[in-house]
C-alpha cells in the first residue's frame, strides 16, 4: 500500500509516475493502481512534457497592466495576435509582418508585459529569391537589436510577380516565434470572444 498523501504531494509537486516509482522502490504499476484507488488525476502527456520541460513553473510571468502605457501596450500586443498571430498551433506564440514597427510593438508586448526573455525568441524570414538573404537578415537583425543566432536561416520562395511586392516586403516578411503552449493559451483567453 502506498501513503495517499504521499502519492499526491509527489505528484502535485511534479513528479512523473516513474519517478515515484523509483523514489518508493516499487514498480510504475503499483503507483498507476493506488493512483486510481485514491482517484488521483493523471496529467495529459502535454501536461507531463510541459512540466519535464519547465521544472520550475512557466519560464515568463505575465504582468497585468497597471499604467496607461502599459494597458496601451497590451491592448496593442493583444490585438496584432488577433489580427496578425497564428491561432492554429497550440505549442507557440507566433505573428508574421513587414512592418518592423508592428514587429517590435509585439516584442514589448512580449517583454514587458509577458515577461519573456528576449534570448528565447526566434526568428524566420520569408523572401523572394531576388532579395539577399544575408542583405534580408542584417536588416532584421539591425531592425529588432536581436542577435543574428536567434534567426533560423532565411526561407527563400521563387518570385511570382513584378508587381508592388518589393516596397511592402523589400526585407521579407519576419515571423516571431515563442515556444510556449501556455502562453498561447494566456494570448488567446484575452481575444474576444
Amino acid at each position: 500500500m502506498l501513503p495517499e498523501k504521499d502519492l499526491r504531494e509527489r505528484y502535485r509537486g511534479g513528479a512523473s509516475m516513474r519517478d515515484i516509482s523509483l523514489a518508493l522502490g516499487c514498480s510504475e504499476h503499483k503507483v498507476v493502481y493506488w493512483m486510481d484507488k485514491y482517484g488521483i488525476k493523471r496529467r495529459s502527456i502535454s501536461d507531463a512534457i510541459y512540466l519535464k520541460n519547465n521544472p520550475n513553473g512557466d519560464p515568463f510571468t505575465v504582468k497585468m497592466p497597471r499604467t496607461k502605457e502599459e494597458w496601451r501596450l497590451y491592448g496593442l500586443g493583444v490585438g496584432l495576435y488577433w489580427g496578425e498571430g497564428n491561432k492554429a498551433s497550440k505549442n507557440q506564440v507566433r505573428l508574421g509582418n513587414t512592418d518592423p514597427y508592428l514587429i517590435r510593438v509585439f516584442l514589448k508586448f512580449l517583454t514587458r508585459i509577458c515577461g519573456v526573455n528576449p534570448d528565447d525568441l526566434c526568428f524566420n524570414i520569408q523572401i523572394f529569391n531576388d532579395l539577399d538573404p544575408d542583405v534580408a537578415l542584417s536588416y532584421w537583425v539591425n531592425e529588432l537589436g536581436m542577435k543574428p543566432e536567434q534567426f533560423y536561416p532565411p526561407r527563400v520562395s521563387p518570385s511570382q510577380s513584378t508587381g508592388t511586392y518589393k516596397r511592402r516586403c523589400l526585407y521579407g516578411v519576419l515571423s516571431v516565434y515563442y515556444f510556449n503552449r501556455n502562453l498561447q493559451q494566456w494570448i488567446l483567453k484575452q481575444l474576444p470572444r
